[in-house]
């Protein structure tokens, strides 16, 4: 979950399919299942990709109800998305009802350095309140680096 244009569906298309999309066409919902092994389990993930924008609040409370873990994503190029995060899991724990809800920070687009907006510390700050893990990514070149990690 995050802000529109953070690039969640470029991030499941490239978990999901190896894949890397170009255009940017908004989502409304989209859903995939894949499997993997989990602490040397066999397992089936379900991913949820859902909609960036306040338009469809009824479906995103209904995700947050029957969601069981959450990747919220920012971009590191839009301070604002930083804070969007913040509200969605301030959501996600009012309406689950349970503060240990289990939560990843994602700060997306690392390809793009020389436009971040966000600084690492305040990413990491966030990680450190929250007790999530927080990783930066970049759906384009496959990377991933963890900043923080929380147990």
């Amino acid at each position: 979950m995050g802000a529109g244009g953070v690039g969640k569906s470029c991030l499941t298309a490239q978990f999901v399919h190896n894949e890397w999309i170009e255009s940017y066409d908004p989502t409304i919902e989209d859903s995939y299942r894949t499997q993997m092994t989990v602490d040397q389990r066999q397992v089936v993930l379900e991913i949820l990709d859902t909609a960036g924008t306040d338009q469809f609040v009824a479906m995103r409370d209904l995700y947050m109800k029957t969601g069981q873990g959450f990747l919220l994503v920012f971009s590191i190029t839009s301070t604002t998305s930083l804070s969007e995060i913040a509200g969605l899991r301030d959501e996600i724990i009012r309406i689950k009802d349970d503060e240990n809800v289990p939560i990843v920070i994602c700060g997306n687009k690392a390809d793009l350095e020389e436009h971040r907006t966000v600084p690492r510390t305040r990413g990491f700050e966030v990680s450190r309140r929250w007790g999530a893990p927080y990783y930066e990514t970049s759906a384009r070149t496959k990377s991933m680096s963890t900043i923080a990690l929380f147990h």
